[in-house]
C-alpha cells in the first residue's frame, strides 16, 4: 500500500475530519460531541501552533487517515515525562469504513512512523494512548513501541510509550525510512 501525506487544510478538510473524529469508532479521539465549527477551530489552532502539526494521509488521492505530530516539550506531555533530544509526539486516526481491509491500519501506522523518521532530527516517537485502547497498543507494539508507564493526563489515563528509529526499523524490517 502506498500513501501520500499532505498538510491538513483546516478550512477545506474540516467537514471530512469532523466525520472521522465524531464517528463512534473514533471514541478515543475524544471529539465525539464536537460540532463542525469545533473541529475547524481545533485544526485552525493546530495550524497556528508552532509545535503542533496536522496532516491528511491519502491513498490514490482519497483521504484515509489523520495524523498529528507535536513537540512533547511544548504540547501534550509538558511536565509528564522528561523529553530527550529528537523526541516527537504522534497521534493518528484511520478514517472509518464499512469495508475494512486486512492490514490497512498497520500499513497506516507504518507509513506515519516512516514519515516521522524521514526527518533526520527525529530519534524517538512518543505516544500516549488511552490505557484501555488495547487495539492501538497492539499496533504500537507491532511497529516497535515499548510501553514506559501509565500517566495521568487531564483528559485520560494514558500509556506513555516510546519507539526509537532502531526499534522501528527492526520491527518493520525497514532498512531505509521513507514516507
Amino acid at each position: 500500500m502506498t500513501f501520500a501525506i499532505r498538510p491538513l487544510d483546516p478550512t477545506r478538510d474540516a467537514a471530512l475530519v469532523h466525520g472521522w473524529v465524531t464517528h463512534p469508532k473514533a471514541s478515543f479521539w475524544l471529539m465525539g460531541d464536537a460540532t463542525l465549527p469545533d473541529v475547524e477551530r481545533e485544526y485552525l489552532s493546530v495550524a497556528a501552533a508552532e509545535h503542533h502539526d496536522a496532516f491528511i494521509g491519502e491513498r490514490d488521492g482519497v483521504p484515509v487517515f489523520l495524523m498529528e505530530s507535536y513537540d512533547p516539550r511544548h504540547v501534550e506531555l509538558v511536565g509528564l515525562y522528561e523529553p530527550e533530544p529528537g523526541d516527537i509526539g504522534m497521534h493518528f486516526l484511520v478514517a472509518p469504513t464499512d469495508t475494512p481491509e486486512h492490514g490497512f491500519t498497520r500499513a497506516v501506522i507504518t507509513t506515519v512512523m516512516a514519515h516521522l523518521f524521514a526527518d533526520p532530527r527525529v530519534e524517538r516517537v512518543v505516544v500516549e494512548p488511552d490505557v484501555s485502547n488495547k487495539a492501538v497498543h497492539a499496533l504500537n507494539e507491532a511497529v516497535g513501541f515499548v510501553p514506559a508507564r501509565e500517566i495521568d493526563k487531564p483528559e485520560k489515563r494514558a500509556l506513555l510509550s516510546f519507539c526509537t528509529r532502531a526499534r522501528f526499523e527492526a520491527a518493520t524490517q525497514q532498512t531505509e525510512v521513507r514516507a
